[in-house]
């Protein structure tokens, strides 16, 4: 009743496991920045989350189209696991952090990381979901990151008053690299050994 295939359970699991990493985070990364950077202050908010939110928005066309033109998949194959593993590392960079440019910079390299994979996990899933299956799918998935950023949420907010950002930057990178590394599990599913496999077809419904 509730099966569906390999690669979007894989996919489902790299998404929640990056949620609840970056979820740790999410409502306090805020507080960060005003209370840990020097000259930090609701102008470096704003400035950090519209640097991020405005390249990501700018290249992911711009990638999601040389991917469609090459065809196959184990181009969006190297690009989602690429693009996933650099973002993952940021959070680390934030251990390090002192400056305003310095968060500046890891966001510009998180941005051009989440333009990769934004675009190639919504391509696959969208070419692999079981026909017929596609609400109870997505559903999942946003069953799944719903869980794990609300979860996230709540309990990175303890650990950052018991052990410190730095402690919780650490486990944000632990979930994404995790979540990162989840995905090899589909690679045999998605193309062929020693070559790329053709893109599945997508049959448009009869109108």
């Amino acid at each position: 009743m509730f099966k569906i295939n390999k690669v979007i359970k894989v996919l489902i699991l790299s998404d929640f496991l990056l949620q609840a990493g970056w979820g740790l985070i999410g409502p306090l990364f805020a507080i960060f920045l005003i209370g840990q950077i020097e000259g930090g202050s609701l102008e470096l908010v704003g400035l950090v989350t519209a640097v991020y939110w405005i390249f990501k928005s700018l290249l992911q066309p711009f990638i999601a189209n040389y991917l469609d033109i090459n065809h196959g998949e184990r181009d969006d194959f190297a690009f989602l696991v690429g693009g996933m593993f650099i973002a993952n590392l940021v959070p680390l960079g934030y251990v390090f952090s002192t400056q305003a440019w310095h968060i500046v910079i890891l966001e510009l390299i998180r941005a051009v990381a989440m333009a990769c994979v934004i675009p190639t996990w919504s391509a696959i899933f969208t070419r692999h979901v079981d026909r017929g299956r596609e609400a109870f799918s997505w559903s999942l998935e946003s069953a799944g990151i719903g869980l794990a950023a609300g979860i996230a949420g709540a309990l990175g907010a303890i650990m950052v008053s018991l052990f410190g950002f730095k402690v919780v930057f650490v486990l944000v990178s632990v979930f994404g690299i995790m979540s990162s590394i989840s995905l090899l599990a589909m690679r045999r599913s998605i193309f062929r050994r020693g070559r790329a496999a053709s893109r599945p077809s997508v049959e448009k419904p009869n109108l």
